[in-house]
């Protein structure tokens, strides 16, 4: 179906951009997302600014004004590369915070202030000097799924994508891992060190079970399983590949599956089918809402009102930045 109708409709100007998700998006709806697409474009280049997205945002995000996209290792590295005057992090609220940390000197913004996670909401400073009293000496490695206040009280910061490498690059046998109870276990399998949990978790990712899996198997024959180390244990153990996201993405890639479940947030799926259509994508919908408070229409009001600006307290910021940046350099 030809979109392009006109060269000045944002229909016609967005028509390149379709065809980036047509296989996903049916073009009776494209005029809707059309609009406000065009708007963020043009708004993009008179603000000076650009958009972060995670891999976990919608396809019309992630594929159509987004200028740099990935998972949270690659958000955190790409935000210090970033020469605009504003950041736009179409993600949750501690990816925000972390690309204000890389970028003190910019403005960061963040479309809804109530996009949180759920990891980050189960943990705070004060949890962690409690842990540091009772676990004197022991480093304390916190995943990036945290606020900037937890940060600030940690040795160092890791992602799914990194953590085995962070905790071997201690050099030591036995660390406080923190928030994610499941990653913290299965990154433990994988090093044989002794490894402190906490008891959070992410409220998409503790929702598939074993069961689940074998069930999707018994129905899909030739079926290849890529799960998140946020799962279970016993769920990445059904699972041919565990890996963050960016891993995963790397994995279909690589292995081109005839037919494959990501065993992650369904916008997962969508966003990697569009750049594979031939491979059949079985797509169980475990949703995020507070990814999916990120919206076209909420990206295109935060710059036309540049809201909401990410602030830290600098004394927090600059012990924070200090893990972040040690996470970085390995």
């Amino acid at each position: 179906m030809n979109i392009a109708v006109n060269p000045s409709d944002p229909l016609a100007r967005t028509a390149p951009l379709y065809e980036r998700v047509k296989t996903l998006i049916p073009a009776v709806e494209w005029p809707v997302f059309a609009k406000d697409i065009d708007a963020i474009l043009t708004l993009k280049e008179s603000r000076n600014a650009v958009i972060l997205a995670h891999n976990y945002q919608t396809p019309e995000i992630f594929h159509c004004v987004a200028d740099i996209s990935g998972d949270s290792l690659a958000l955190a590295r790409e935000a210090m590369t970033v020469d605009a005057e504003t950041i736009v992090l179409a993600g949750v609220h501690f990816m925000a915070e972390t690309a204000k940390l890389l970028n003190p000197e910019k403005r960061v913004l963040i479309p809804d202030l109530e996009a949180g996670c759920s990891l980050a909401s189960s943990i705070t400073a004060e949890d962690i000097r409690g842990l540091r009293a009772k676990y004197p000496g022991v480093p304390v490695v916190t995943y990036v799924n945290t606020s900037a206040a937890v940060k600030a009280e940690s040795d160092i910061c890791c992602t799914s994508g990194n953590a085995r490498k962070v905790i071997e690059s201690l050099g030591v046998a036995r660390v406080i891992m923190l928030p994610d109870e499941y990653l913290a276990q299965n990154i433990a399998a994988e090093t044989g060190v002794e490894i402190i949990t906490w008891p959070g978790r992410c409220e998409v990712h503790e929702q598939f079970t074993p069961a689940e899996i074998r069930e999707m198997r018994e129905a899909h024959d030739g079926l290849v399983v890529v799960a998140h180390p946020e799962c279970p244990p016993s769920v990445v153990a059904e699972a041919d590949f565990s890996g963050s996201t960016a891993n995963m993405i790397d994995f279909v890639g690589r292995e081109r599956p005839k037919k494959v479940v990501l065993v992650t947030e369904c916008s997962m799926s969508d966003n990697v089918a569009a750049q594979y259509p031939e491979i059949d994508f079985i797509r169980p919908c475990n949703m995020c809402p507070h990814m999916k408070r990120i919206t076209l229409p909420k990206i295109r009001r935060s710059l036309e009102t540049m809201t909401h600006e990410v602030t830290i307290d600098p004394a927090v910021a600059a012990r924070a930045r200090l893990a972040v940046e040690r996470m970085l350099e390995i």
